[in-house]
């Protein structure tokens, strides 16, 4: 498995880790059935990817990206569709963090590309 397909799996973890995350909202404290079974099957699927993406990208930075774009696309989805608006602190914050995602895959050379 070359570096490539590590990062079109670390892709994948991240869309199932949102969904995972979007699905735990929902189900309200585990109240709702199919909303908490996507829960377990969103986060199940993305530990499944990120173990395909720890074979070829180092655990440090598969996990800076992972929690990274989890937490950026997780406030996006979360202010579209729960109306939860991020103050300016939180903006600030995670443009910070995606800022640290463009500079571990534009300028480390422990990322393998």
């Amino acid at each position: 498995m070359g570096i490539t397909i590590g990062y079109w799996y670390l892709g994948a973890a991240i869309i199932a880790e949102v969904i995972g995350t979007l699905a735990l909202k929902a189900s309200d404290g585990f109240h709702h059935t199919i909303s908490s079974a996507i829960c377990v099957i969103g986060y199940a699927t993305a530990f499944y990817f990120l173990s395909l993406v720890l074979k070829t990208v180092p655990v440090g930075i598969a996990y800076a990206i992972w929690a990274g774009m989890g937490i950026v696309l997780i406030a996006l989805i979360s202010a579209i569709f729960y109306k939860e608006l991020p103050d300016l602190a939180a903006i600030a914050g995670m443009s910070l963090i995606l800022c640290g995602v463009v500079i571990i895959n534009v300028f480390s050379k422990t990322t393998g590309h």
